[in-house]
């Protein structure tokens, strides 16, 4: 399975998602909650952006190499680049789930993040 089929996969349990190819950028997938983008990826989704709270997306910036502030002035406010390999293991997979959900929840309506419970629980 590539990395955006597995991006797929952990948004299909999301509620109410909605995937958005963006020609303007060459189709890249974006996917969104009532129009709110929580995720962006390339084709490839070799390369995804994700909210994160600021304290959270600060520490995993400082220590996760394949971690990058956004651009546009938007790392301030939490998202975050994250580079993934396509033969990433489980355990970074993990990690990533956790990434998307969070992002989801922060950019949700509160009815909505509030039916998601976190991974693992």
């Amino acid at each position: 399975m590539g990395n955006l089929e597995r991006i797929e996969a952990v948004v299909a349990d999301l509620p109410e998602v909605e995937r958005v190819d963006i020609e303007a950028w060459d189709g890249e997938p974006t996917f969104r909650v009532r129009g709110k983008n929580f995720v962006f990826s390339a084709p490839d989704a070799g390369r995804i952006t994700v909210k994160l709270p600021k304290e959270e997306a600060a520490a995993v910036v400082a220590t996760d190499p394949a971690v990058s502030p956004m651009g546009y002035g938007l790392g301030r406010h939490g998202w975050v680049s994250v580079t993934l390999a396509e033969d990433e293991p489980a355990e970074r997979w993990q990690l990533v789930t956790e990434w998307i959900r969070t992002s989801y929840t922060l950019v949700a309506p509160r009815s909505l993040a509030r039916t998601v419970e976190p991974p693992g629980r």
